[in-house]
């Protein structure tokens, strides 16, 4: 435990933050999933899903949830399966 009060008022910064960082992670990762089954499974919402998904990404990264490659990674992976669909 911090001794000093400036190190236990950090402490509770951090829990908070990690807390607010692990939710945008669970919603990035479920947005994801159902993005990649929308089109996979060829539905007609995909598109709407996808840029839903990229855009919770983009926001995530400037937040410094993610880094700014894995978002980019991610985004252009998306964007491989949605155009593979198209065709």
């Amino acid at each position: 435990m911090p001794n000093k009060k400036s190190a236990i008022k950090e402490l509770r910064k951090s829990k908070k933050r990690q807390l607010v960082n692990e939710k945008i992670k669970k919603n990035l990762k479920n947005l994801i999933k159902k993005s990649r089954k929308a089109v996979e499974g060829k539905e007609a919402t995909a598109k709407e899903l996808v840029a839903a998904t990229l855009k919770a990404l983009d926001k995530a990264a400037q937040k410094g949830v993610i880094k700014k490659n894995t978002k980019d990674r991610k985004k252009s992976r998306l964007h491989k399966r949605l155009n593979k669909m198209a065709k």
